[in-house]
């Protein structure tokens, strides 16, 4: 059921069945915690924690300007008050980078960890390609989040499933723009650390969908790479939203690897 951090005022869902170290799913950039309703549905006999970033959903935002360190501390300040010694860390897009910013300065709380649609050292025409969207999306305009939709499913999906694509549209089209722009200027400027993604010493996932162009199977597994107890696992057929379009090879992949790493 859904609740509000008493300390830090931060909107979760918790779904508690025992004591078992519980599943934490973070969400990108523009979205809430609605995205992985799959995985709420599917992960029914674990303990799941689903929660809205600063500044999206019913979280709200108090600063002027935002850094990846102050998502990292947001999840450490929620998962104290709620006394969890170590979770499962699951990452999607900008969550992947708050997970993988988060793993390297607190190994030690984790007992998994999976970054899926993970950006990594974009190229030139990359970068060129995102700060054009950011300019687009300063405009605040339907064409952008109609083009988001478009980048993070595939064309047959869309046509398919329009009570699907109405949801997610409204959850972008609810955002506070001002609030949306400072965090998707993080997404946009992010620059990857080696040095931290080195000190990732849990047993990591990283996937993404083989027709992602933003997060492209290339940049996934240079990521792999450069952590040392991980591997790549590539989504057949799916593009950003994976979770949701490809929900069922998602959830029985994170399924597997969170089963082999449940005691810890």
């Amino acid at each position: 059921m859904p609740y509000a951090s008493d300390k830090f005022n931060t909107f979760y869902s918790l779904k508690k069945i025992n004591d078992k170290n519980p599943i934490i799913f973070v969400h990108g950039v523009g979205l809430t915690n609605q995205m992985w309703y799959p995985q709420v549905d599917f992960f029914k006999n674990y303990n799941v924690l689903t929660y809205d970033l600063l500044g999206h959903g019913n979280t709200a935002l108090n600063k002027t300007q935002l850094k990846i360190d102050d998502f990292s501390n947001q999840l450490l300040n929620l998962i104290d008050e709620l006394n969890f010694n170590k979770i499962h860390l699951v990452g999607f897009s900008l969550g992947s980078l708050i997970a993988r910013h988060f793993a390297s300065e607190h190994n030690d709380r984790l007992c998994s960890l999976i970054l899926h649609g993970s950006i990594y050292k974009r190229t030139e025409e990359q970068n060129r390609v995102v700060q054009n969207r950011y300019e687009l999306i300063k405009m605040n305009k339907p064409v952008a989040k109609q083009s988001a939709l478009r980048r993070w499913f595939t064309e047959s999906f869309i046509n398919n499933n329009a009570e699907i694509y109405k949801k997610i549209y409204l959850i972008l089209d609810k955002n506070e723009h001002k609030n949306l722009l400072k965090s998707y200027k993080i997404f946009v400027y992010y620059n990857d650390d080696d040095n931290m993604i080195k000190k990732i010493e849990v047993n990591t996932l990283i996937t993404t969908g083989e027709n992602d162009v933003g997060s492209t199977p290339e940049m996934a597994k240079n990521l792999s790479s450069q952590i040392k107890n991980s591997k790549f696992i590539k989504i057949k057929k799916g593009k950003h939203l994976c979770n949701i379009e490809c929900d069922k090879d998602f959830n029985k992949i994170l399924e597997k690897f969170i089963d082999e790493n449940y005691e810890c």
